[in-house]
């Protein structure tokens, strides 16, 4: 037996007025309880909103550009009796537990900790010993994941369903600083799990993920009272990838080999070509794509720059990667991306070029797909367009090294006597010493200039 049940916009907090950005469901769709139904946006954050029920959807009651607040109603859904029962006993066991026990730090005078409750489900993954020992550790300060007792620091609350955060809070996890892999980022159970791994992981020390760092707490301003201030909150894309190179910058042994390569000959085929083909609008050759045909043949040739560091199995191994997926950093509105052409061995620059194209034009667009990002192997990122003489790119990890260009310029060049006027394009490798060592990487940086001074040399 089933019945019709109205869904409407849960307490939000001190936001009014909403505008819904995104619909994400339609008349129709059959949907799990904590299914994302539509988006919300404030001036603050970006809120989704959740379904507490099971079941098809039948009517949507609002569009995008409409306005909601606590209580407006979102849409009808028919929901069989025994969903809506298992949806009151889930919100029953929320109103249960307090929401201070969130963020679990309590402990005796003499600094040991009291009896923590017993969680189900993680035995598999978790032992409660471990969990223990990651619950003792995350008090440290010493250690970068750790539990906060600041609730205030998490403007939002994490996108996750009521038997997540009840496992979270067993194991005295701060879900703000959990990086959800379901849709639209939403926190699941596995990537708690995850979580407790990678700090259990590097209580171990193994010299691969790195230990913690017992810095200074952050300085706080009141900046306004020094003259007028302007608050911009920072976009989904920069404060997911902001805290990526964060961790990357920071883990990782970061050397950057700086080189030149004389593209004259190279800048004068690419000019050629383009002005053979626009009068039949064909694909617009860039440097980009021959650089990506000839950092391909320099990673043949030095496969240490094609990998990935793994430590699972307890002791530091280098996983060789027999593919070439190639990552190349776009600047969009939102911040940057990182797309990826993947078997770029298999194409010619012609083929390559039509995808950096049309994959530039997704990523500006907002609508590259999750796959569309992921499986590189290597990463370059090109300022040319912009400018600059060298820059130090941050790896983008699991990578062990990333290329970076800045903008080619005429320089005089001595050649048989005298000087004469070359294109030279300025290349910055940054590379993972724990992997790499200098005299590789300047080889690596060599070969692929004299690979830029003569293409035919990728063919071999």
């Amino acid at each position: 037996m089933s019945e019709i049940k109205k869904v409407r916009v849960p307490d939000i907090g001190d936001f009014k007025d909403v505008p819904v950005i995104e619909i994400l469901v339609k008349a129709g769709d059959e949907l799990a309880a904590e299914d994302s139904l539509i988006t919300l946006e404030s001036d603050k954050a970006t809120i989704e909103v959740p379904s507490p029920y099971a079941g098809t959807v039948k009517t949507i009651s609002v569009k995008v550009g409409d306005r909601v607040s606590e209580g407006s109603e979102i849409l009808s859904m028919e929901v069989s009796a025994e969903h809506t029962d298992e949806a009151a006993k889930a919100a029953q066991s929320e109103q249960a537990e307090p929401p201070e026990q969130t963020e679990r730090t309590a402990s005796s005078d003499n600094g040991q900790d009291k009896a923590q409750p017993e969680h189900e489900g993680a035995a598999d993954t978790v032992s409660a010993e471990q969990a223990s020992a990651y619950r003792g550790s995350a008090r440290q300060p010493s250690q970068m994941i750790s539990a906060s007792q600041d609730s205030k620091q998490a403007e939002v609350k994490p996108h996750a369903g009521p038997s997540v955060r009840r496992f979270a809070r067993q194991l005295g996890v701060d879900l703000s600083k959990v990086i959800g892999s379901g849709p639209k980022q939403r926190i699941l159970k596995e990537d708690v799990q995850a979580f407790v791994k990678q700090a259990l992981s590097k209580s171990q020390n193994l010299g691969v993920g790195g230990g913690g760092f017992d810095l200074l707490p952050w300085p706080h301003v009141d900046f306004a009272k020094f003259g007028p201030i302007e608050l911009k909150s920072l976009t989904r894309i920069k404060q997911i990838s902001g805290a990526n190179l964060h961790r990357n910058w920071v883990m990782i042994p970061h050397v950057t080999q700086f080189d030149e390569a004389d593209i004259t000959d190279l800048e004068a085929l690419r000019k050629e070509y383009n002005e053979n083909q626009q009068a039949q609008a064909g694909t617009k050759l860039t440097i980009l794509a021959f650089l990506m045909k000839a950092a391909t043949a320099a990673l043949k040739k030095f496969p240490e720059f094609n990998a990935s560091l793994d430590s699972s199995n307890g002791e530091a191994n280098l996983v060789i990667k027999r593919y070439y997926h190639l990552g190349f950093a776009v600047d969009t509105p939102s911040g940057l991306v990182v797309p990826v052409i993947r078997d770029i061995d298999q194409k010619g620059v012609m083929m390559i070029a039509d995808e950096l194209g049309k994959l530039s034009s997704l990523a500006r667009e907002g609508k590259l797909k999750p796959t569309d990002m992921q499986g590189a192997s290597f990463t370059i990122s090109s300022l040319g367009g912009i400018g600059g003489t060298a820059f130090t790119p941050i790896i983008n990890a699991p990578e062990v090294a990333i290329l970076g260009v800045s903008r080619a310029t005429l320089k005089p060049v001595y050649r048989n006597g005298e000087f004469v006027p070359r294109l030279i394009l300025p290349l910055s490798l940054s590379y993972d010493h724990r992997v790499i060592d200098g005299a590789s990487a300047a080889r690596f940086t060599s070969h692929l200039a004299s690979i830029l001074a003569d293409m035919r040399l990728a063919l071999f």
